[in-house]
């Protein structure tokens, strides 16, 4: 009976999990790049009660009787898939369209992966204009560098073309690209593997491998950057809405199972009286 009580106990954990999940997922329905979630479970050991063998009259029982102990969250995982297009009335709102990742340099000095473009031209000191992420941090080329922009010029000016490069009009309004100055695209063989930085921020891991960046990496499918866009979340209200329910249900037939044990105890208690 105590074992009843410890299986449905870690089922109810296991849903609370799932459930904290989902509500993160809803919560960041609107967050720019967000990539859903979902709880993976993972049934616990199993407890043999007997043993394949024969019965009391010889005959043979080639099966054994085994009751499991519960179940546990194994992991959480990420998806991975396109978000919708979001339009955007900032030039510097940069959707992709693709499997590739912005790169960062966070405040640590270590480089972060996103698909958050919502970036933001910030005055360098004296020197000009540097492209940032609403937090700051420096978005970085596709040679590792920070891309910089002189004091001569306006920022609303600037435009970036499908493969990154950064381009300035001329004097006859023709964007021409500067020198050295391509948004970095980076791409992984495992993207699962990433280690989660906040909501939209991705470190590299042993998992996922080394980022492989797409301008000097000719074995993967270059990505896109569409200006005067953002990619939106990936997440499904009303798929992550079935999934609440069910959890809901889950917990309530843990919570049951809880129930019906402790009267069980309870009846087991009276027969002495």
């Amino acid at each position: 009976m105590v074992r009843s009580l410890w299986s449905a106990a870690t089922g109810m954990n296991a849903q609370q999990t799932n459930v904290d999940t989902i509500a993160n997922n809803l919560a960041n329905v609107n967050t720019v790049g967000y990539k859903s979630q979902v709880a993976q479970f993972k049934s616990l050991l199993y407890q043999t009660l007997q043993t394949a063998t024969t019965t009391a009259n010889g005959d043979p029982k080639p099966t054994t009787s085994q009751v499991g102990l519960g179940v546990r969250n194994s992991s959480i995982n990420s998806i991975f898939t396109q978000g919708s297009l979001l339009a955007s009335n900032s030039n510097t709102s940069f959707a992709i369209e693709g499997e590739g990742y912005f790169a960062v340099r966070g405040a640590d000095g270590n480089t972060y992966y996103t698909r958050n473009g919502d970036f933001t031209w910030a005055t360098n000191g004296t020197r000009g204009l540097i492209l940032t992420n609403q937090d700051g941090l420096p978005v970085l080329s596709s040679r590792g560098r920070t891309i910089t922009l002189g004091r001569e010029y306006i920022a609303n000016r600037v435009t970036i073309s499908e493969d990154g490069t950064v381009c300035y009009p001329d004097g006859n309004n023709n964007p021409q690209p500067l020198d050295d100055m391509v948004i970095g695209m980076y791409q992984f063989n495992n993207p699962g593997g990433l280690v989660r930085q906040g909501d939209t921020m991705w470190a590299v891991s042993g998992a996922s491998g080394p980022a492989l960046n797409e301008e000097t990496n000719e074995d993967v499918v270059k990505s896109k950057i569409i200006q005067g866009y953002l990619e939106g979340s990936n997440v499904q209200v009303a798929d992550e809405m079935v999934n609440l329910i069910i959890a809901q249900r889950a917990y309530e037939m843990n919570s049951k199972a809880i129930t019906t044990s402790d009267e069980m105890l309870q009846t087991a208690n009276n027969l002495k009286r």
